[in-house]
């Protein structure tokens, strides 16, 4: 499952890349010693099949262990940034906002066993704080630490039981349309230079809206220590 998962992450960042929706989100940037200019991803491997995935050594409980490095997101050099302020900041300067913050929160909770699901405790908040339901969301952009993260936190939030027993409610908070889950890729594929991911997801979220014609967009992120992110974006008209 892990391996199937890694491979759709590459497979939609190439096609997202071919057909030119990243065009207007990646700036070209020059590295010494010779200064070469880098337009492009170059972690992206859109010939990962089952076969080659199933043959990596596991990166971590060996020999037994099932992450390996094509299901993990890769370290890379990376900078990402946005221009946010009031609706009558932008008005004044002449700027049209692509897409307005609607709600955001941070959960932090055990480490242990919730090192990296912290999505699954903090998107509820955020459709809560909404009053928003899973089908209402035209646009997901979670954050692709491993994949058998991102596979747990999908789980996770359809799962009754894991909305009874950890979350306190009357059951799941929801199913996830895979069909509008990360359509662009994700960290699989892209990489994830610690400090830029969460500005990369909210910049294709909100460029997602508005190429979809979506109205909300879910955004969600873990970290180290068992902290959750999640944030609702709406598209501006």
């Amino acid at each position: 499952d892990q391996d199937k998962y890694a491979i759709r992450s590459h497979n939609l960042a190439a096609e997202a890349h071919e057909k030119g929706w990243y065009d207007d989100e990646i700036f070209p940037a020059s590295f010494p010693k010779n200064f070469d200019v880098i337009r492009e991803e170059n972690g992206i491997r859109a010939d990962s099949t089952p076969d080659k995935l199933a043959k990596l050594r596991p990166a971590f409980i060996k020999p037994h262990g099932t992450v390996t490095a094509a299901n993990a997101s890769f370290l890379t050099d990376g900078a990402s940034a946005c221009l946010l302020m009031s609706r009558s900041k932008a008005a004044g300067l002449g700027l049209k906002p692509k897409a307005i913050l609607r709600s955001y929160t941070f959960t932090a909770l055990r480490p242990g066993d919730e090192l990296l699901i912290g999505p699954a405790f903090a998107v509820p908040v955020v459709l809560d704080d909404m009053k928003l339901k899973m089908s209402d969301i035209d646009v997901f952009e979670f954050h692709e630490a491993f994949a058998g993260q991102i596979l747990t936190v999908i789980k996770a939030l359809e799962s009754d039981e894991f909305g009874k027993t950890r979350l306190g409610r009357k059951g799941k908070v929801g199913l996830i349309n895979m069909d509008k889950f990360n359509l662009w890729g994700g960290s699989l594929s892209l990489g994830h230079p610690f400090g830029a991911t969460g500005t990369r997801l909210l910049t294709t979220a909100a460029n997602r809206l508005i190429k979809e014609k979506g109205k909300y967009a879910l955004i969600a992120a873990c970290a180290a220590g068992g902290q959750g992110h999640a944030m609702i974006i709406e598209r501006a008209d």
